[in-house]
C-alpha cells in the first residue's frame, strides 16, 4: 500500500459553495482598516438633565451621578459553597438543634428497670394523682347551700324641693364656693421660713434649728462657700490691674466680674440701683416695667459682694418699683416708690416682709409713678421725712409718725413758657413771674430731682417735656430758674459731688449735657448716638462720670483728661438695653442694670480712677479742695475765666 491518498467511494463528499447574497468585496476592500466597536458603560437610555432640589443651598441643582447599570435578569441563587462561612455556621446550627432535640427527648421519658431481689418486702405502692385520675366536683365536694337573707334598714329621709334655677342664682352659690374655699386655704396656709424662724418646741423652748443663731452660722457659711467656689473672681477685685494702661495714656477698659440675677425678678426690668451708706458691700436694687401695658408686680433685692449668688433680703410689691433710696443716717431704712403712685418703708432687719409705712388715697398719694424719692435730714421734732416725685406733677414731703405716714405737697411742677429772663438772677429769689398767668398751662411730669449738697434748700427737678428747673424749698410756688437745652425727656440729673455749681443732665434726645447752675445753657453737650438711660458721677473725682446708652453700652469720660472724647467705650451686654448704672463708694466697681433683669459688676482699669493727691507742695489743702480746682482749671480751659461765677458761687452758699 503506497502513501498516495486513495479514493473511497463511500466517504461522503463535501462541497463548499458560497451563498447567493453573500457580499463581495474587492482587494481595495479588503485591505482597508474597519474600525473597531467597543461597548461603553453608559446606558444611552439614561437621563441625562435630572435636577434635585438641595436643602444646604436652598436651590435646583443637576444632579450628574445616573445610574447607567441595566438587569436584563437577576436571579437570586440558593446555592453556597461548602467551605464558605454561610455553609458553616448553618451546619453549626443544625447540630445545635439536633442536640437540643435528643435532651428533649431524654427528659420526657425515661426507661427504668429495677431488679428484684428475693427476700426483701414488697415496697408499698402510693399512687399519686395526676391529670389522668380525674374525678368528678361532685363527688368530692361538699357545696354550700346559697340561701338568700333579706337586710331590713330604715329608709334615708327624702323631702321635696322646688326652686327656680337662674344665672344669678348659680353665680350667687359659686361665688359662695369661691369665698369657703378661700377660708379654707387661708385657715390651713402653710408655714413659711418666717413662721418657722422663732418657732418653739412644745415644752418652750425655741428650736435651735429656725433661731437666729442658726440663721447666722448658716449664712456666714453660705458666704464661706461662695468666696471659695468664685475665690479667683475675689482676688481680681482686690489685686488685679489692667497692666496695658500703662502704654495707652488715657484710655482704660472695663473688666466683667459678677452678673447678679434672681429667679424672683425674671423677665423683669431693671429700675433703679442704690449702695447702702455704711455698708459698701450691700447694694439695692428694684424691679419693675418701664412698658405700661406689661405692668405687674414688683421685687426688691438687696445683694452683697459677700454673697453673689442669692440676695440677702428680697422684698415683693403689688406693683412694679420705679425708685428706693437707702437713708444716709439709718441704713436699714428703705423708701420705696411705686408704678402705681405708692410710696413704701422698709426696714430690712424686721422679720415680717411688710412695709412699716404705705402711702393710701387717704394719705393724698401720688396718682402716677413715682419715677424717684429722697431722704431728707431730719426736722427739729427728730422725725424722719423723705421727698418722692411722680409724673402727675407734684413733689411731696412724706413724714413718717408713729403710727402712720403724712405728705404734703412741696410744689406743683406747672409748664412754664420760657422766659428771656429765666435763670439770669442770683440764684437764690425766684425769677420774676409776668403780669398775666397765660403762660401757665396744666402740670409738667416729674421724672427726676437731685438735692444740692451744701445748700439744703436748693434742688434741681427733670421733666418730661425735657426741661429742668431749679427749685426751692422757700419758695414752693415758683422756679428759681429753667434750662433749656434738652429736646426729650430728662431722665437724670445729678449735682457734682464736689463743686458746689456744676451738675450734670441725660436725656433721651442721646445727649448728655454739662450745666453752671448760675448760667442758663449748657457748657457743653455730649453727643451718644442712643438714648441716654442714666449718666453718674464718680464718687472719687469732680471730672469723671459714666453714662449708659440703650445698646448695652457704658461711656466713661474724664474732662480733666480728654474733653472731647470718651476715655473708654465698652459694650457690656448683648441684645439687651442698659437701664441704670451706679458708682461704689469704696471699691473700684460699678454697677450695670439692664433690662433682662440682671445687675453686672465692672471694675474700673487704673487709668479710670484717677484722684488727686495731696502732697506736701499743697499744704494744708484737702482733697475736696484739689478737686474743686481742677475742675475750675478744666472750666476755665473750656469755657474761659471763672471769676464772675465763683463769686456767685461764694454768695450762694
Amino acid at each position: 500500500m503506497n502513501d498516495a491518498f486513495e479514493f473511497d467511494p463511500d466517504m461522503a463528499l463535501v462541497v463548499k459553495a458560497s451563498p447567493e447574497d453573500q457580499l463581495d468585496l474587492t482587494p481595495e476592500e479588503l485591505e482597508k482598516e474597519v474600525p473597531p466597536r467597543v461597548l461603553h458603560p453608559h446606558d444611552p437610555h439614561a437621563p441625562d438633565n435630572i435636577t434635585q432640589f438641595s436643602f444646604k443651598d436652598r436651590a435646583y441643582k443637576p444632579d450628574n451621578q445616573v445610574d447607567h447599570t441595566a438587569w436584563h435578569l437577576a436571579v437570586d441563587g440558593v446555592l453556597m459553597l461548602s467551605d464558605s462561612p454561610e455553609a458553616q455556621e448553618e451546619d453549626d446550627t443544625r447540630e445545635r438543634k439536633a442536640r437540643e432535640q435528643e435532651i428533649r427527648n431524654s427528659t420526657e421519658a425515661v426507661d427504668v428497670s429495677v431488679e428484684h431481689i428475693e427476700g426483701d418486702p414488697d415496697p408499698a405502692v402510693n399512687t399519686l394523682r395526676n391529670q389522668f385520675h380525674f374525678a368528678d366536683r361532685g363527688s368530692q365536694t361538699k357545696n354550700g347551700i346559697i340561701r338568700d337573707r333579706g337586710i331590713s334598714t330604715e329608709p334615708p329621709s327624702t323631702t321635696t324641693h322646688n326652686e327656680t334655677v337662674t344665672q344669678w342664682s348659680i353665680y350667687d352659690h359659686y361665688m359662695k364656693d369661691i369665698e369657703a374655699t378661700k377660708d379654707k386655704a387661708e385657715g390651713t396656709r402653710k408655714l413659711t421660713n418666717e413662721d418657722m424662724i422663732g418657732s418653739k418646741k412644745p415644752g418652750g423652748e425655741a428650736d435651735p434649728l429656725y433661731g437666729d443663731p442658726m440663721r447666722l452660722v448658716i449664712k456666714i457659711m453660705e458666704r464661706m462657700v461662695n468666696h471659695n467656689a468664685e475665690g479667683d473672681i475675689y482676688s481680681d477685685l482686690k489685686y488685679w490691674e489692667d497692666r496695658s494702661d500703662d502704654y495707652r495714656e488715657g484710655d482704660g477698659t472695663l473688666l466683667p466680674l459678677w452678673r447678679f440675677a434672681s429667679e424672683k425678678a425674671k423677665r423683669k426690668q431693671v429700675t433703679c440701683i442704690r449702695c447702702n451708706p455704711r455698708y459698701s458691700d450691700l447694694f439695692a436694687v428694684g424691679f419693675g416695667s418701664y412698658d405700661f401695658l406689661k405692668q405687674g408686680t414688683g421685687v426688691i433685692c438687696c445683694y452683697s459682694i459677700k454673697n453673689t449668688r442669692f440676695p440677702e433680703y428680697v422684698f415683693n410689691t403689688d406693683s412694679g418699683v420705679c425708685c428706693l433710696d437707702w437713708h444716709p443716717s439709718h441704713p436699714a431704712m428703705l423708701a420705696i416708690g411705686l408704678y402705681d403712685g405708692t410710696v413704701l418703708v422698709h426696714d430690712v432687719r424686721s422679720k415680717g416682709r411688710k412695709p412699716l409705712y404705705q402711702s393710701t388715697i387717704r394719705t393724698n398719694k401720688h396718682t402716677d409713678p413715682v419715677w424717684e424719692v429722697h431722704w431728707n435730714t431730719e426736722d427739729s421734732a427728730g422725725v424722719l421725712n423723705f421727698f418722692s416725685i411722680s409724673a402727675d406733677g407734684r413733689v411731696s414731703i412724706w413724714r413718717l409718725m408713729k403710727d402712720k405716714l403724712e405728705s404734703e405737697q412741696l410744689m406743683q411742677l406747672k409748664i412754664a413758657a420760657p422766659s428771656p429772663e429765666a435763670g439770669k438772677n442770683d440764684g437764690q429769689r425766684p425769677a420774676p413771674a409776668p403780669e398775666d398767668d397765660t403762660g401757665l398751662a396744666g402740670l409738667a411730669g416729674g421724672l427726676c430731682f437731685d438735692f444740692h449738697l451744701t445748700i439744703d434748700h436748693l434742688f434741681l427737678v427733670g421733666t418730661e417735656e425735657g426741661k429742668i428747673h431749679k427749685c426751692s424749698k422757700d419758695f414752693s410756688g415758683q422756679y428759681l430758674a429753667t434750662y433749656e437745652g434738652h429736646t426729650m425727656a430728662v431722665y437724670t440729673v445729678r449735682w457734682n459731688n464736689y463743686h458746689p455749681r456744676m451738675f450734670i443732665s441725660a436725656s433721651a434726645d442721646w445727649t448728655v449735657k454739662l450745666w453752671d447752675h448760675t448760667q442758663e445753657s449748657c457748657l457743653m453737650s455730649f453727643d451718644l448716638g442712643q438714648a441716654v438711660g442714666d449718666v453718674a458721677w464718680a464718687p472719687y473725682s469732680s471730672t469723671a462720670f459714666a453714662a449708659i446708652t440703650s445698646d448695652g453700652i457704658v461711656h466713661f469720660y474724664d474732662l480733666s483728661v480728654n474733653r472731647n472724647e470718651r476715655i473708654c467705650y465698652q459694650k457690656v451686654v448683648r441684645k439687651a438695653k442698659l437701664t441704670h448704672i451706679m458708682f461704689n463708694t469704696t471699691e473700684p466697681i460699678i454697677f450695670v442694670g439692664d433690662d433682662r433683669g440682671g445687675v453686672n459688676c465692672l471694675k474700673l482699669s487704673p487709668n479710670l480712677r484717677k484722684f488727686c493727691v495731696v502732697t506736701e507742695e499743697d499744704g494744708d489743702v484737702t482733697r475736696e479742695e484739689l478737686e474743686v480746682r481742677k475742675m475750675n482749671d478744666f472750666l476755665e480751659m473750656a469755657v474761659g475765666p471763672q471769676k464772675e461765677h465763683a463769686v456767685g458761687a461764694e454768695a450762694g452758699a
